[in-house]
């Protein structure tokens, strides 16, 4: 038999090998795949349309035909002040917008020299155009423009951008060969690494194979162990270690099988939230050890009033308790809350943060109902919930009961 189930596990071992060895081939193809879609989009992107280089030749246009051009136009009567002017005002707004792209871009150290010096040339040039169009803005007579000065000037800044433009064409070169030497290493690097782990993955199968029965009796002796780890959980106190009630662990045991019981017989089911008030403040003023002996004097009181075998109660958790009553009806859950109320106030815990009392006091909120199959089992509780939080919005130190677990009509009786 332990024969059997090793061979079954092997097949399984088997099966799950080689479906992580065709997982990681398929990984290593769509890798290769995307690594190959990423080098084309990079070339694209910076080689293809290299924004430096295109920058600078949009300067460059914008010195030879708008305004090299215009101004040769106007020295020949072929176009008029306001045209010229229009012109000279665009291209030069537009080239001091690309200029300052350009020189936000990253730079190098050794760059940063011949921008530098590029940048005052181009201001300088910038300037003697600047002078031009405020002579045309006069009405100064264009024609008499010194052709030869304005053709120096415009070669001499095509020589200065030129040369950047030759720098950042030499340097897209330089790093588009770095990347395809990083492109190659990277698949080599990839490919070497899949073919450690499918390796690796080769040698340890190996190694379960081989050992697979130790493993096999190892696995039933843990199983063993583990049986016996859950029956000692199983055993754990249902009880609060702090009150000695029943814990919210063993509320959600018996809750659910309270329920089903009245459910079967159609009797009455009633639940009861109580929650200490202000206890928060308690604490802060008398320290929590005095709080856990309140929380003690609490649970003393639920436990001399509630003696029935089929009353149960509970610590939910905090300064909340819990109550589950059955096969008792309306009015005597009722009396019940009522005197809860009152034995606690008799109690005379002194509590002077309370706005409430002098001393502690509870709030309660009660659902009481017959169980039928129509009734939710989380209704319950989510009514009681909602009537300890009306029982503390309408005051503290009181009860709320409602028999309606189908609308929000609330019966109030408070203590």
């Amino acid at each position: 038999m332990q024969f059997i189930e090793a061979l079954k596990l092997r097949s399984k071992l088997l099966f799950l090998f080689i479906l992580i060895t065709l997982g990681l081939i398929s990984v290593g193809i769509v890798g290769s795949i995307q690594i190959n879609a990423m080098k084309k989009s990079m070339d694209s992107l910076y080689f293809g349309s290299l924004v430096p280089v295109t920058e600078l030749n949009e300067v460059l246009q914008n010195y030879q035909n708008g305004l090299g051009m215009s101004l040769h136009k106007a020295s020949r009567g072929e176009l008029s002040p306001s045209d010229v002017a229009a012109t000279m005002d665009d291209s030069l707004q537009n080239i001091r917008k690309k200029w300052k792209s350009y020189e936000s871009h990253f730079k190098r150290d050794d760059e940063m020299q011949y921008v530098d010096y590029a940048a005052l040339e181009i201001k300088a040039t910038n300037n003697y155009f600047i002078r031009i169009l405020k002579a045309t803005l006069a009405g100064q007579n264009l024609r008499k423009i010194n052709i030869s000065i304005l053709e120096r000037k415009i070669a001499h800044i095509d020589r200065v951008i030129q040369k950047l433009i030759n720098y950042e064409n030499s340097v897209a070169h330089y790093e588009r060969k770095k990347f395809l030497h990083n492109f190659h290493t990277t698949l080599v690097q990839l490919g070497s690494a899949l073919g450690f782990i499918v390796l690796a993955l080769l040698l340890i199968s190996y190694h379960v194979f081989t050992s697979i029965q130790n493993d096999q009796t190892k696995l039933e002796l843990a199983t063993k162990k583990l049986r016996k780890a859950n029956k000692k959980l199983e055993s754990v106190s249902y009880t609060d270690s702090l009150t000695n009630l029943h814990n919210r662990r063993y509320f959600n045991l018996v809750f659910s099988r309270e329920l089903k019981q009245a459910k079967r017989v159609k009797s009455y089911i009633t639940f009861m939230m109580l929650d200490i008030d202000f206890f928060k403040q308690y604490n802060d003023t008398y320290g929590h050890i005095e709080g856990d002996h309140a929380l003690k004097s609490v649970a003393k009181v639920l436990k001399d009033t509630l003696r029935r075998p089929t009353d149960y109660v509970f610590r939910l958790g905090g300064e909340e308790f819990g109550v589950l009553l059955t096969a008792t009806d309306e009015s005597s859950s009722a009396k019940l809350a009522r005197d809860i109320c009152d034995a606690i106030r008799a109690r005379e815990i002194k509590h002077e943060k309370s706005s409430v009392n002098e001393f502690v006091t509870i709030s309660i909120g009660v659902v009481c109902c017959v169980a039928d199959e129509a009734l939710v089992d989380d209704i319950l509780i989510s009514r009681a919930d909602e009537m300890l939080y009306a029982a503390k919005e309408s005051g503290r130190d009181r009860y709320i009961i409602t028999s309606n677990v189908s609308e929000a009509t609330t019966q109030e009786l408070a203590s």
